[in-house]
């Protein structure tokens, strides 16, 4: 399951450890890697046995999200051209129903059924198609999330046949959160969770040092530190981000961002290139970045703080990179930004 937002975080994991020890492993999963720091203050942490359970769940959790694998369970519901309500798993219900209020926030700029117009202008591929006006609005016509209906807690029914629905924006923050919950019931109390940029963080280091992630300048032709963010408190918090700068197209002497506006069907053209949410949920982390993205700094920050959504927007004037907070990061005293 590769998501179609860029970012990358660097983790930031020095400092002296007491007799508690730091454990560490990683792997691949979902069409990127995954980091995972951790310890626990109840018990001692057999890091085998939980890589092994933690490779499980992501692979369960690929097979049912991933819209790159034609046989995961949303795509075999994509597949099916059919207005009948279809069995689809609580699971997959719940994780859209979640995105609906988020999409009506943004004014149907972020929605999941934009699936059509993602196929349509070719960021799947390896190349970009900007799709003439006909075609445009053939796809718009297979997008809204008014066509998607949660018949019960496990069905869903497409009021057009033709529907398809794109999870790249919000599995692996939910991702993100289904190992932190398995973390948690095998009282592993510190930990550092990270999947592909997308992170959560509890506790802290054995030390009593807090976990510190580097967030990425958002240029597509390096990859360096652009700030250092601190995270102070024992509690749960996700830090999630969208971006523009990795996933692009330049054709005919224009750049085109693979994130799409779901209203118009077209490339965002504002110049807002990332946004960072802190939450206690990584699932709503990652749906509000892509949410506030979409709508740019200038009205997502509205719609941040109307939300109470802790969010960090840069926006890109020349060689400069302009820093905006939502007044709710502004209130979240335990995370320092530098």
């Amino acid at each position: 399951m590769i998501r179609a937002i860029g970012v990358v975080f660097i983790l930031l994991l020095t400092g002296c450890e007491s007799e508690k020890t730091l454990q560490k492993f990683e792997g691949y999963a979902q069409g990127t890697t995954y980091h995972i720091s951790f310890w626990s203050s109840q018990k001692d942490v057999d890091a085998v046995t939980l890589q092994q359970t933690v490779d499980a769940e992501l692979k369960r959790l690929d097979e049912q999200l991933s819209n790159y694998r034609d046989d995961s369970a949303i795509e075999k519901f994509n597949a099916l051209n059919s207005s009948e309500a279809q069995e689809i798993g609580s699971e997959i219900v719940s994780l859209i129903e979640k995105t609906r209020a988020v999409s009506e926030a943004s004014h149907g700029c972020y929605d999941l059924t934009i699936k059509p117009l993602f196929d349509l202008w070719g960021f799947k591929g390896e190349s970009l198609t900007p799709p003439t006006p006909a075609a445009l609005q053939q796809a718009l016509n297979q997008v809204g999330f008014n066509q998607l209906e949660a018949v019960d807690a496990s069905h869903l029914r497409k009021r057009n046949p033709n529907l398809k629905v794109d999870l790249s924006s919000v599995g692996q923050g939910y991702s993100v959160g289904q190992i932190a919950g398995i973390f948690d019931t095998q009282d592993v109390d510190n930990y550092l969770i990270e999947i592909g940029g997308e992170l959560q963080t509890r506790g802290k280091k054995p030390d009593g040092s807090t976990w510190r992630v580097a967030l990425e300048k958002p240029l597509s032709g390096e990859r360096s530190m652009h700030k250092i963010i601190t995270v102070d408190r024992a509690e749960p918090l996700a830090v999630t981000t969208s971006g523009t700068y990795r996933h692009f197209f330049d054709a005919d002497g224009k750049r085109y961002s693979h994130i799409l506006d779901a209203k118009t069907g077209t490339p965002i053209i504002h110049n807002t290139v990332s946004v960072t949410v802190f939450d206690n949920n990584a699932t709503t982390a990652e749906i509000w970045d892509t949410a506030l993205l979409c709508l740019g700094r200038e009205e997502g920050i509205k719609v941040a703080n109307q939300a109470g959504i802790a969010a960090l927007f840069i926006e890109q004037q020349g060689e400069a990179f302009n820093e905006f907070n939502s007044t709710a990061l502004d209130e979240m005293k335990a995370v320092i930004i530098k």
